[in-house]
Order: structure tokens, then C-alpha cells, then sequence
């Protein structure tokens, strides 16, 4: 019997916004897919770059939505950010938390002092800890920047610079640092969110995972995060990156397995390359009935119904060569099968 990837991994690291819910509403198969990765034996840890609520918050929301979590489930990148300004700084040192109330609670938590930016001594800070907040404004970001120039150490919770929204994507935290970054005139000290490893590394340290699955959304931030820690990784098609995304996956990029949404736990692995994965043959890349190659630059792809197997050997097809082929048609092309198999 083939070994699911809920078996194969003991800790499955999954990203929230496009993985687990997008807004308010839950993603459909998530619950399913998270119950069902559980009752194969997966402990859950959910890692998220949104640093603007707190881990009970966070828990409360998944709760709500029919998903198991207690605060300790939840990893934010606020923590990974306090984590790292609170090895650099003196205990006690004042930070400018900008972001929601997840930022200036993490910024408590390890033992520093969360100050407002209403606070009129706001600029006189050892540290900024830059974090995603809905209620943000230009005086917040008029009170890091002049922070920043000061000389306070500036960490950004997260790089991302867009957040995903039932309509479409919405600004991230990455657009409002930029704005602070041209008043500034300078880059962040660092950056706890993936895809860069600290938040990846104190998920994997707080859940002692021995061989965990990053799953998530976005291949220039989970996937590429994955890529950077050396852990493995699932691209799910349910927020951001999509199949077209996949198919031109730059190195280091490049997730481990794909698949549709969450209920990818429990179903025969879906590997990109590798054993299990498509295999070379003279026609090209070839899975089962599944095959896609190279002609004059284009992506081609023949899949019958298996619009999955069709993406692997797509992948595998075009991330063999260089300079990577064109992948609209193909990708155009496997969306339309997946749409008629899975309206």
C-alpha cells in the first residue's frame, strides 16, 4: 500500500491564508484533510507570516471554522521576530511593535517592551518589529521610518507582498515595508518569515518535528522557505501560486509534491520528481498515462483525466532544461481538465 504523506511525515508545517482559509471562510477540504491527516497519525503545526494576531486569536478562527487548535499549535512570524530582536537587545529594551495586536504581544512575550506608535517617544526605541496589521496607517509608518533612521534595529515579520482575499490578493506586509524602506533609505536588519529560516526553524524546535511537510500556498515564500530549511514540501493549488506558477517554478522554488488542496495528505503522494515521481523516457517525462516534454520551447502535456499526474510530468519536463520552455498553453490546458473533473 502506497505510504501517504501524513505517514511519511510526523509533522506537517502549514501555512493558513490560501492553505487552511481564505478571509473568514475555511478552504474547501480542509477540515477533511486536516482531520483525516490526523487520524493517520500527522501532529499539525500552523505557520503563518501573518503577524497581526495572536496565537490564541488564530486558534480561536480555526476552531471556528471545525479545525482542532489550541494556542500552542500556532507559530507566527511576530514570534520569530521578537525571538530574534530578543538575542541582539539588553531584556526590557523598548521596540516599536507596528502591526496588529499579535506583534506587541510577541514582542511582551519575550521579554521586551511593546511601545505604541501613538506614544510620543515612539522614534526613541532600540528596535522596530514591523508586522501585518489591517488597522496600519501612515503615522505607524512615519514613527518606524523616523525610528529606523535613528539607528533602531528594524525587523520585518514577514516579506510578503500580498495577502490573499476572497475578491483577489490585498497588500502584505512587504508593500508597507517598502513604503517604510524609501522613507528610510534603507533595507531591514532581517526578516523572520519565510521564506527566510527563522520562523521554519522555530516551528520545527517548538514541535520537535523529525522529518516535517512545509504545506503551503505561495512558491516564493512556503515553498521557497521549505527549499531554504531542507525540509520537504507540498504546493497546494488554493491561493496564490497556481498551475502556471508550478509549471515555471524558478530553483529553489520547486515543491516535493503537488496537489490540489489539504485532502493531498491522505491521498497516493504526488511527487514532482524522485521515486514516485515522473520518469525520463525517449518521449520525455511520463507518469502512468501521463507524459509531457519539450518542442521548439513549448510545453506540451497529454494527461487523459489526470490532470495531476499531467502537472508532475509537467513539472519534471519543464524544470529539467534550461532556458525553461513556454508552459501558458500547457498550463491552460491542464486547468481546463481539472475544471471538468473537479468543477
Amino acid at each position: 500500500m502506497t505510504e501517504v504523506l501524513a505517514r511519511r511525515h510526523d509533522v506537517a508545517l502549514l501555512d493558513l491564508d490560501g492553505v487552511v482559509y481564505i478571509g473568514d471562510h475555511a478552504v474547501p477540504g480542509a477540515a477533511e484533510g486536516l482531520e483525516a491527516a490526523q487520524a493517520a497519525g500527522m501532529r499539525l503545526a500552523f505557520v503563518t507570516n501573518n503577524a497581526g494576531r495572536s496565537p490564541e486569536t488564530v486558534a480561536e478562527h480555526l476552531t471556528s471554522l471545525g479545525i482542532a487548535a489550541s494556542a500552542e499549535d500556532v507559530v507566527t512570524s511576530a514570534q520569530a521576530g521578537a525571538e530574534l530582536l530578543a538575542a541582539r537587545i539588553d531584556p526590557g529594551s523598548r521596540v516599536l511593535a507596528i502591526g496588529g495586536p499579535g506583534v506587541a504581544l510577541a514582542i511582551e512575550r519575550s521579554g521586551l517592551t511593546s511601545v505604541d506608535p501613538d506614544d510620543a517617544s515612539s522614534i526613541d526605541v532600540a528596535a522596530v518589529l514591523q508586522g501585518f496589521g489591517r488597522n496600519v496607517a501612515w503615522t505607524d509608518l512615519s514613527a518606524a521610518a523616523l525610528a529606523v533612521q535613528r539607528g533602531a534595529i528594524w525587523v520585518l515579520t514577514n516579506p510578503d507582498l500580498t495577502l490573499p482575499l476572497p475578491d483577489g490578493p490585498a497588500p502584505g506586509n512587504g508593500s508597507l515595508a517598502r513604503a517604510v524602506e524609501s522613507a528610510a533609505g534603507r533595507a531591514p536588519d532581517d526578516v523572520a518569515g519565510k521564506p527566510y529560516p527563522a520562523l521554519m526553524q522555530t516551528s520545527i524546535e517548538r514541535t520537535k518535528a523529525r522529518d516535517p511537510l512545509v504545506v503551503g500556498d505561495r512558491l516564493d515564500t512556503d515553498i521557497a522557505g521549505a527549499c531554504r530549511t531542507g525540509v520537504a514540501s507540498l504546493l497546494v493549488l488554493t491561493g496564490i501560486s497556481g498551475i502556471a506558477d508550478a509549471l515555471s517554478a524558478r530553483a529553489g522554488e520547486r515543491p516535493d509534491y503537488v496537489g490540489l488542496d489539504l485532502t493531498a495528505l491522505t491521498a497516493p503522494p504526488t511527487a514532482t520528481g524522485g521515486a514516485g515521481g515522473p520518469q525520463p523516457d525517449e518521449s520525455g517525462w511520463r507518469l502512468g498515462a501521463a507524459r509531457a516534454w519539450v518542442e521548439e520551447g513549448e510545453l506540451r502535456v497529454e494527461c487523459g483525466e489526470n490532470w495531476l499526474a499531467g502537472l508532475q510530468c509537467g513539472c519534471a519536463a519543464s524544470w529539467a532544461g534550461e532556458p525553461s520552455p513556454r508552459v501558458a498553453a500547457a498550463a491552460a490546458q491542464l486547468e481546463r481538465v481539472r475544471r471538468t473533473v473537479v468543477p
